[in-house]
């Protein structure tokens, strides 16, 4: 099969607020999608079991419904994190058995994560100055071992938060006048300043 299109719904888009709401909402993705792929991302927001009056249950099992009535005419990906897509298979043993294959992705090493970093300042037009990449590749370091460790997710944030300390820097020395490759450059303090530095 060539896929046409590629789906990507989220939950909003397959589950209904009430009763009779779901089939229909459900249906037209469905219906959309076909001859194409339909990805779900972060699957198991579908299922709540925690919410007895939550309709997603409706959701999954008109999905089943469908890949396993017209499996030549759907590509169906459900994405997520490791350790609550197993649960959400656990929870749903029909869905399991349904999906041919299941991988896991490695999380990046810390040289990826750094590469991804040095990609997303460039497309915002900074820079890491004197010192910082070691800083940031020392901040990963620690991040890692976090819990809710988010690969590139974490490192936008991370980013982001150096962002906003260096522009809070630059603020404070109002009687500076500054150049372009002040605003765009992001100091080893910026990055040091983290709270994951402050328990040393």
């Amino acid at each position: 099969m060539c896929a046409k299109a590629i789906w990507w719904p989220s939950r909003d888009d397959l589950v209904g607020q009430y009763i009779g709401h779901t089939a229909p909402k459900t249906k037209e993705v469905l219906k959309k999608a076909m001859g194409g792929v339909l990805f779900i991302d972060e699957a198991y927001y579908l299922y709540r079991p925690e919410n007895e009056r939550d309709y997603g249950q409706e959701a999954i099992e008109i999905l089943l419904q469908v890949m396993e009535n017209q499996r030549d005419d759907l590509v169906v990906i459900l994405a997520g994190y490791k350790d609550r897509m197993d649960t959400f298979f656990q929870s749903n043993p029909g869905m399991s058995s349904r999906i041919a294959h299941h991988l896991d992705f490695p999380d990046y090493e810390v040289g990826e994560l750094m590469q991804i970093a040095q990609k997303m300042l460039a497309q915002q037009n900074y820079h890491f100055g004197p010192g910082a990449a070691e800083a940031f590749e020392k901040y990963l370091d620690r991040r890692i071992a976090q819990p809710h460790f988010a690969n590139a997710r974490s490192v936008r944030n991370a980013l982001d938060r150096a962002r906003l300390r260096q522009a809070s820097r630059l603020f404070e020395d109002r009687e500076r006048e500054l150049n372009k490759d002040d605003l765009t450059t992001i100091e080893a303090q910026d990055i040091l300043a983290s709270r994951l530095f402050k328990t040393e």
